[in-house]
């Protein structure tokens, strides 16, 4: 599988209509434990609270989608996570309530990075 989905309930359902496969995740605890045996291949952490499991496809993760908000419960896992440089290429997109105050676009941060002022 090379693209695999966090977030909220609601949007893994939306993503497996059209063909990603997901997981719920709830709280913080949770996002990290999914995060971790995603990108660090760690077999022995220990996901029995939720709902469902990841599938083993999962080794072939390319790109790993999630909330925004999912996002911000990795906190620094994250930010070593993007510096690394490694597979799964991470990709942010709000949430059902909408973008998070203080969030950049990818468009923005590019503009920022290159000078462009419109």
């Amino acid at each position: 599988m090379e693209l695999y989905f966090l977030g909220d309930e609601e949007l893994v359902t939306a993503f497996r209509f059209i063909g990603i496969e997901g997981l719920a995740v709830r709280d913080a605890d949770e996002a990290i434990a999914v995060f971790r045996k995603i990108t660090e291949k760690i077999e022995d952490i220990d996901l029995s609270g939720l709902s469902n499991k990841i599938p083993s496809e999962q080794d072939n993760c390319q790109i790993l989608i999630m909330t925004e908000e999912t996002a911000d419960w990795l906190g620094d896992y994250m930010i070593n996570w993007q510096l690394s440089g490694n597979f799964p290429l991470v990709v942010e997109i709000p949430g059902l309530a909408g973008r998070l105050a203080g969030r950049k676009t990818l468009v923005e941060a590019i503009r920022e990075a290159i000078g462009i002022h419109v």
